[in-house]
């Protein structure tokens, strides 16, 4: 077997690192595919859209109905012997307060609901975004995380997907509420006076020119914004599992400058962006004061010559001011919308990489578990047209320890990878108690395998589901068993809760202690094969003892892959595999 050296994958903690390459963006595309994605939900998005409408068509009457009673109360002036008297129709002036009243009071229950509406549509929305997500993590390829981060991966799964949620809880119905506003005012406008409305809209296309190109130039920040903070959390993501050996080796300065360079970059990015998007709401601001005197100006003329009442240039003054506003809105909306573009288009992006095969037509298990294993003319490279293993033949019978030897970057946890099908192979087969991996789910080829790996991976949570994990259905009685045969049963007994006890972060135990637990899952799990990836490699040796005497009871009738650089670990191995690399 001939290998190349190559960048070490999961196994080999290589290009996990790496930041994949961002490809350019398309606003336009991730919003329909956003709208797209919302199809669920279209029902309760009418209906808060109804309810917004008439909160804000309520509102808009407002302003007409002042205007009337003002009217009302001019027209009632009259002039008795030179003096001013008024002679006002109070039934009806009451009749249309309360119903003013009452537009108003409808107006914020509407609004109430419709609020209540798109807060449980966006939150819904965001959970199915995560639950989406936490499938496809299941359905990509490893090769794909040998590719890119984790933390960048995380970063999608909670930034990216809350900027999305608040960007849609509150741009949505501010969208609606605001385009109903400028439609509703403008007849309104257009009833009271179309020459006063005329003089009021001159500034319009001014208004839409300074958001196309504030929109135009502030797209490209806020999409640097998202990537940059992806990037930003990956590293510290990084840096903080690492942060002892980081204090060790005194690297502060090292961890440091890749920080302070991603940082600095999404404060210059968040600094355009914010900047740009905030010139909106100053300068339609600007112009709705320009749009406020022309109307305050002309209809000063118009009440002059009588041509309108004072209560309908009341009436035009407020309904101008409330113009101005649903644009401010807009304008506000359609920067949240930026934001929630730029954090979609990660979020499909991911959604849309390439899956592994479907498997729903292949074998679930094997019939006869035997523990045997036959690699034939197996080839795979990392790259296509790269082998690193190529031609490579072995015969692992049922019950053989086959011991995995060889340098670093070797292969070793590669072969592990092709037998528990993390990667397909490009040549040949590997065939399992005579089942073709290729007719095997990857799940069935797991079910076949106990594993122990160097670093000892515990979740937070008791010792008991920590020592079922592999076999749910195990109870306390077999657990208890084979922590026994493991040698850790009397030190799980000494904790407080003993088999109940929960493990955190600040539980204490060693590295020594977490490997014969991991031992004693693998014994619960009761899996034909086990793959042992250098369980001894970090353990003092009298803890070496205990372990190689719980992994030998593990082993027996079971067939073994064991990855080891101590000689005492392969000793007792039935086949040692000699593992080696060439540069090609």
């Amino acid at each position: 077997m001939q290998q190349n050296k190559r960048p070490q994958g999961p196994g080999g903690h290589g290009p996990g690192q790496m930041m994949m390459g961002q490809k350019p963006k398309n606003f336009k595309k991730s919003m329909k595919r956003l709208i797209k994605e919302l199809k669920p939900f279209y029902a309760l998005l009418w209906v808060a859209m109804f309810f917004a409408a008439f909160s804000t068509l309520f509102n808009i009457l407002g302003p007409r109905l002042v205007g009337e009673m003002t009217n009302h109360i001019q027209d009632s002036i009259t002039l008795v012997g030179g003096i001013p008297a008024a002679n006002i129709d109070w039934n009806w002036f009451n009749m249309i307060g309360f119903v003013l009243i009452g537009l108003y009071v409808l107006s914020y229950l509407f609004n109430i609901v419709q609020s209540f509406i798109l807060t449980k549509v966006t939150q819904k929305f965001s959970q199915k975004l995560r639950s989406d997500i936490s499938t496809k993590i299941n359905k990509l390829p490893l090769a794909y995380f040998d590719k890119r981060s984790y933390g960048d991966v995380l970063s999608i799964v909670t930034n990216d997907v809350d900027t999305i949620a608040n960007a849609l809880n509150q741009s949505v119905s501010q969208m609606i509420s605001s385009v109903i506003a400028m439609v509703g005012i403008a007849v309104m406008m257009l009833l009271i006076s179309p020459l006063l409305t005329l003089v009021a809209f001159v500034t319009l296309p001014l208004s839409f020119l300074i958001i196309s190109l504030i929109m135009g130039k502030s797209r490209k920040y806020f999409r640097s914004q998202q990537q940059t903070l992806g990037k930003l959390n990956g590293h510290i993501e990084e840096v903080y599992s690492g942060h002892q050996l980081i204090k060790v080796f005194g690297a502060k300065a090292q961890v440091d400058e890749p920080f302070i360079k991603d940082n600095e970059s999404l404060e210059e990015s968040a600094y355009k962006s914010q900047f740009l998007s905030g010139l909106m709401m100053p300068l339609m601001g600007f112009i709705g004061n320009l749009s406020y005197i022309a109307v305050s100006v002309f209809g000063g003329i118009l009440a002059a010559n009588r041509t309108l009442g004072i209560g309908d240039i009341i009436a035009m003054i407020q309904y101008n001011r409330r113009f101005t506003q649903p644009m401010n809105q807009i304008a506000q909306a359609l920067t949240q919308l930026q934001s929630a573009a730029a954090a979609s288009e990660r979020v499909f992006e991911f959604l849309s990489e390439t899956e592994m095969q479907d498997e729903q037509a292949l074998l679930a298990d094997v019939l006869e578990k035997k523990g045997s294993v036959t690699f034939k003319d197996v080839s795979f490279g990392y790259v296509e047209d790269k082998l690193i293993i190529k031609n490579f033949n072995l015969n692992a019978h049922a019950g053989q320890k086959i011991a995995i030897v060889g340098p670093t970057g070797a292969g070793k946890t590669t072969l592990v990878n092709l037998l528990m099908k993390f990667y397909e192979i490009n040549q040949g087969d590997i065939i399992i108690d005579g089942v073709s991996i290729h007719d095997l789910k990857r799940e069935g080829v797991h079910k076949q395998f106990g594993m122990v790996l160097q670093d000892a991976w515990l979740f937070s949570g008791t010792i008991y589901d920590n020592l079922r994990y592999g076999n749910p259905s195990a109870t306390k009685e077999t657990v208890k068993e084979k922590a026994k045969l493991a040698n850790i049963d009397h030190f799980i007994e000494s904790l407080p809760g003993g088999y109940d006890h929960i493990l955190t972060d600040e539980s204490g135990i060693s590295q020594g202690q977490r490997q014969l637990l991991t031992i004693a899952r693998a014994m619960v799990t009761d899996a034909p094969m086990l793959i042992l990836d250098e369980a001894t490699s970090s353990v003092d040796t009298r803890t070496e003892v205990l372990i190689q005497q719980a992994m030998d009871t593990l082993m027996k009738e079971r067939t073994s892959f064991v990855i080891a650089h101590r000689l005492s670990t392969i000793k007792n191995a039935d086949v040692i595999l000699v593992m080696r690399y060439k540069i090609l």
